[in-house]
């Protein structure tokens, strides 16, 4: 990678304190965002200050031309859009000249879940694991499919987070944004299980993590790995799961039992409910049956 110009390197470090201060950005939406920032540079003839319109016209030409697939060149763009907002909010543009360029049309992209028995055949694949992952991972696999929750939300749960008598949990999402999820009974029995086991021997001092073990915290990767494993045990395919693979189950599979897309949103924690309507697209089915079973000429016509 190319080393940027200081005074490029030097807004760069600025705009990401800033996102990381006062938009609660998570170290991973920093580190796409360093990623992204550098390459624009690269690419750019013209300090972000003085670029133009044109100039990033031209670059997202290269960019194509370069075969960069679509995704990565809207993302870049998305980045390069709150990038040069900032720089006009702390005054070193005075105008955004990404604001109106175009991205490039997506593929359409529909969430992939799995089945409600493929999600109890992996629920119920966490007894084969060997302690203490039996324990461990049957509780976030509930927690994580009966919340919906992401990977970075449920690793983000403390131990002083859980307790019997709760019937939510307050869950901090993308941008530091609260919101609250019910959490079930047996869940909950599920993490005092896991927690009895951990602590049998005076309570984990190194993390306040929920499923830290006694040696160390469990990472996304590390998580990804045994998840992998229980899918071998279930019988599923691997590569058709992953955290987030259940998130979109729970979302796929409420939906198909009557959930409305307003609840949805508030549980999935999406600030716009379009994020949320692209569930409704998995299933048209199921949107033809409930126009044949709500809507009143449907009930007429079957009286004549």
């Amino acid at each position: 990678m190319t080393e940027l110009a200081p005074e490029e390197a030097r807004l760069i470090k600025r705009f990401l304190q800033a996102q990381a201060a006062e938009k609660a950005a998570a170290t991973n939406t920093l580190l796409a965002y360093e990623r992204d920032l550098s390459k624009i540079s690269e690419g750019l003839d013209i300090s972000f200050v003085d670029a133009s319109a044109d100039n990033l016209r031209q670059l997202l030409k290269a960019w194509e031309a370069e075969k960069l697939a679509s995704r990565s060149r809207a993302r870049r763009l998305s980045t390069l859009r709150q990038f040069m907002s900032w720089l006009v909010g702390d005054g070193y543009r005075s105008d955004n000249p990404a604001q109106f360029i175009d991205a490039p049309k997506l593929p359409e992209s529909l969430p992939k879940s799995l089945s409600e028995e493929e999600i109890a055949k992996l629920l119920t694949a966490t007894a084969k694991l060997e302690v203490p992952d039996n324990l461990r991972m049957a509780a976030a696999l509930e927690l994580l499919y009966a919340g919906g929750l992401r990977i970075s939300e449920l690793l983000a749960l403390k131990t002083q987070d859980i307790s019997l008598s709760k019937t939510a949990l307050m869950i901090t999402g993308k941008g530091g944004k609260e919101r609250l999820v019910p959490v079930t009974d047996f869940a909950l029995k599920l993490c005092a299980d896991w927690l009895e086991w951990r602590d049998g021997d005076g309570p984990v001092t190194h993390s306040d993590q929920l499923f830290a073990s006694r040696e160390k915290e469990i990472t996304r990767q590390s998580f990804s790995l045994l998840l992998k494993k229980i899918a071998g045990l279930a019988g599923i395919d691997n590569a058709r799961v992953s955290p987030h693979k259940l998130r979109h189950s729970f979302a796929t599979h409420m939906l198909n039992r009557g959930a409305d897309l307003r609840t949805l949103q508030a549980l999935l924690g999406h600030a716009d409910i379009t994020t949320t309507q692209i569930y409704t697209r998995t299933r048209p089915d199921r949107l033809k049956g409930l126009v044949g079973a709500a809507h009143p000429l449907a009930k007429n016509r079957e009286n004549e």
